[in-house]
């Protein structure tokens, strides 16, 4: 029996070492995939600064979003899709829709894994070798009924232990929500999202580095604010390699994920599905009109 018990224990401290180790693992991995992205003063600074800028009656124009004009929730994953980042623009995490600071990491989380670096795919693909970035903005059509991706929105569900912090047995501090220290943070939540507020983050040559999730108005908006915010992180760097659906709808290069206005008014298929011609087609919001998305600032230019 004594003997049993020593084995035992021995075997339980030697778990509690390899667990030890590969939690240190873990935590190494999250912290390099996070070390060059925007830390998350930067990012509130700058989701502050868009929605400052922005207003409900403001011309898209002179840095107008569109929508209600309300705050709004930012969240950064690494490439990995680990989240890095979550922010809100508001006083505090009830000055905006609580719902949408998950929604903004799945956002994230879908633009990232579905986005390509240059040079990732191969040279014989219809990118010839060059990047593809995808907006959650540009699924909205394809997973409709009948769509060529119905379904996805149901295939990688919000893992809500991780986005809730269930995990550990007891309700995380809503008071830490949106800060430095939110539970999502060094965590994988999951999801895929379909409709617009996820944006890839591409560094120089077209390289990407993790993804940016918007969301607390109406999800055009959701894309308005994402765009500005990454573009005022200066991590929108496609260089003229990388490819998207607004490149193939538009041949507009320099926006080559922008959302793309295509559903004609009342045009409807079977199940009362908006028609897109593209298939990257996303219905216009409150307070939108189709053209607005082509006033939104083009691509960081490559450094001389």
């Amino acid at each position: 029996m004594l003997k049993g018990i020593m084995v035992e224990s021995r075997w339980l401290a030697s778990a509690a070492v390899l667990f030890a180790c590969s939690s240190a693992s873990a935590t190494t991995t999250t912290t390099n995939t996070c070390a060059n992205l925007p830390t998350f003063s930067q990012l509130q600074t700058a989701l502050q600064g868009v929605i400052n800028a922005g207003g409900y009656s403001k011309p898209i124009s002179s840095g107008g979003n569109g929508g209600y004009g309300l705050n709004m929730w930012a969240t950064i994953v690494g490439v990995d899709g680990t989240v890095c980042a979550v922010a809100f623009s508001g006083a505090d995490y009830t000055s905006q829709w609580l719902e949408s600071r998950v929604i903004s990491a799945q956002k994230a989380y879908t633009a990232n894994g579905l986005s390509l670096s240059n040079g990732a795919p191969p040279s014989s693909a219809a990118t010839a070798g060059a990047g593809f970035s995808i907006a959650t903005a540009n699924l909205y059509s394809a997973v409709q009924q009948g769509g060529s991706l119905y379904g996805l929105q149901f295939s990688n569900p919000v893992d809500p232990q991780v986005a809730y912090d269930l995990a550990h047995g007891v309700a995380p501090d809503p008071s830490t929500f949106g800060t430095a220290n939110d539970p999502m943070v060094g965590r994988r939540i999951g999801g895929v999202n379909v409709f617009g507020g996820g944006l890839a983050l591409y560094s120089a040559g077209g390289i990407r580095v993790g993804a940016i999730g918007v969301s607390g108005d109406t999800s055009c908006t959701d894309h308005f604010v994402a765009w500005r915010t990454r573009h005022a992180l200066h991590l929108d760097k496609f260089d003229g390699v990388v490819a998207g659906p607004n490149a193939l709808a538009t041949g507009d290069s320099t926006r080559p994920d922008n959302i793309v206005f295509d559903i004609p008014n009342g045009a409807k298929i079977a199940g009362n599905t908006p028609v897109s011609p593209s298939g990257w087609g996303h219905p216009l919001c409150f307070n939108m009109t189709a053209g607005n998305e082509k006033l939104l600032p083009a691509q960081t230019p490559a450094a001389p």
